[in-house]
C-alpha cells in the first residue's frame, strides 16, 4: 500500500481500517452513506479508494494476490492456457462487448423538449 498522504490537517488513518472499510462496502454492497460508524468517514474511504484506483494500486494487490493464491495451490504465476467456449465466439462474430446490451437502457430525450410550443411567438 502506498505510504499516505504528507499534507494533511487531520490525523493520518489507520490504512487497515480504510481498506476493510472498502472491503465491507464491496462485499455488503451498502451504500457508501451507511458506512458503520466503526469505519472512518466514509468521504476519508472513498477518497483512497478513487485514489488507490486512480494510481493502479488496486490493479497492481490484484495481481500480486492472484499470484500468490496460483503459487499457493501449486500452479505457474501467470496463466498459460486460455478457453474458448462457443458463446464467446458467438459474440465475437456478432461484435463483441458492443453487441451486447447493457443493464439499462439509456434515457430518451423528450419529444416536448424539441417542440416549439404554439404559444410563443418566433422572432421575426
Amino acid at each position: 500500500m502506498p505510504p499516505p498522504r504528507k499534507a494533511r490537517r487531520h490525523p493520518v488513518p489507520d490504512m487497515r481500517e480504510i481498506l476493510d472499510a472498502i472491503l465491507y462496502v464491496l462485499t455488503t454492497g451498502c451504500q457508501w452513506r451507511q458506512l458503520p460508524k466503526d469505519f472512518p468517514s466514509k468521504s476519508v474511504v472513498h477518497d483512497y479508494l478513487v485514489c488507490w484506483d486512480r494510481d493502479g494500486v488496486l490493479a497492481r494487490v490484484h495481481h500480486e494476490l492472484y499470484t500468490k493464491a496460483r503459487e499457493l495451490v501449486g500452479r505457474n504465476a501467470t496463466a498459460s492456457l486460455g478457453i474458448v467456449d462457443s458463446q464467446s465466439v458467438k459474440s465475437a462474430e456478432k461484435g463483441g462487448l458492443r453487441s451486447i446490451h447493457p443493464g439499462t437502457t439509456p434515457a430518451r430525450r423528450s419529444k416536448a423538449r424539441s417542440v416549439t410550443s404554439a404559444s410563443i411567438r418566433r422572432a421575426s
